[in-house]
């Protein structure tokens, strides 16, 4: 038997998830089992105990998307037990095992610990796909980044950076927007009233990428502030308000609005998936890049873990270690 946290009724304030105890899962051919080191934790797991995600497994179901871990038993080829491996699951991370197809893993790279490593792979996928496969980003031109301190908003700061744009980052606190200096984006705003700054900062041409997960008003002012021929990256809508654009405004400022899914862009495109995978594990590898860990939490406080996400206080990423 093992400790996992199990989603056994969907429910709006997520109380039909808790910590209980479950068979070890076995691990059938072309699987791996893995002991969960460390499981990162993302608003679609929060979404999916509540009903509310495009994924809505089967009750009852373990959450929990991304993890890094050991490999304990194999039934196929490509590691051996004892090796260090990170992999997406889509569920069942939030356990202390968890059987994964040998296809879905990598080796975790040497310049990530294990927290970093479990919380790198959907950010930064979401980030390059984005920024490089839909909003084509080329170095020198100028990136804005929404609610930049988060997850996939500092994934996508951190990628712009490497890609060498000008990064200019919004958030909604002061004490995000220090982190934010200190992290290294080139200008930080408030995440309202940006609209007149962008612009100023731009010499009144607006920036040439906008990646927006907040949706809302900021979706609203970004139209106001975005250059002709540039891309409008639409990746969620944290603020719970799903906008509206008049096809005029496009049209007369000549921008496109453009919607990332990146997990839905590679099973569209196999082989653009794949690509997409080595590219960002590749600069993992060498150190490109630097995701940023803010709480690492064990296996009975999910539900911590489940609010600091709710509190919009989370710098990157918060990680659960069974």
């Amino acid at each position: 038997m093992m400790r996992a946290f199990v989603c056994r009724e969907i429910t709006q304030d997520r109380s039909g998830a808790a910590l209980s105890e479950i068979p070890v899962p076995t691990p059938r051919e072309g699987e791996a089992l893995v002991k969960v080191i460390a499981a990162s934790v993302n608003f679609p797991d929060l979404l999916m105990c509540q009903g509310k995600y495009q994924l809505k497994p089967p009750l009852p179901f373990v959450p929990g998307m991304e993890m890094a871990g050991e490999v304990v038993a194999t039934r196929g080829a490509g590691f051996s037990i004892g090796d260090r491996v990170v992999g997406g699951t889509r569920i069942g991370s939030f356990a202390e095992y968890v059987a994964v197809p040998i296809a879905g893993l990598r080796h975790k790279p040497l310049a990530l610990d294990m927290a970093q490593a479990a919380g790198y792979g959907a950010a930064y996928l979401t980030a390059y796909v984005a920024l490089v496969r839909r909003g084509a980003l080329q170095h020198g031109e100028t990136l804005l980044v929404h609610g930049a301190a988060g997850g996939v908003g500092l994934a996508a700061v951190d990628m712009g950076l490497s890609l060498g744009a000008t990064v200019i980052a919004t958030a909604s606190s002061e004490e995000k927007r220090a982190f934010l200096k200190r992290y290294g984006a080139h200008h930080v705003l408030e995440s309202s009233g940006f609209r007149e700054a962008v612009k100023d900062l731009t010499g009144g041409r607006g920036a040439d990428v906008i990646y927006d997960p907040v949706g809302g008003d900021v979706f609203d002012q970004s139209v106001r502030c975005i250059a002709f021929d540039g891309r409008l990256l639409v990746i969620g809508f944290t603020s719970g308000r799903i906008p509206d654009v008049s096809v005029n405004m496009p049209l007369i400022k000549g921008f496109s609005v453009v919607g990332v899914r990146a997990g839905e862009y590679g099973r569209q495109f196999p082989q653009r998936g794949i690509e997409n995978a080595e590219a960002i594990w590749k600069m993992a590898d060498a150190g490109d890049l630097r995701p940023h860990v803010y709480a690492k939490l064990p296996l009975d406080k999910v539900h911590e873990a489940f609010a600091l996400l709710d509190s919009r206080k989370v710098t990157g990423k918060v990680v659960i270690e069974p």
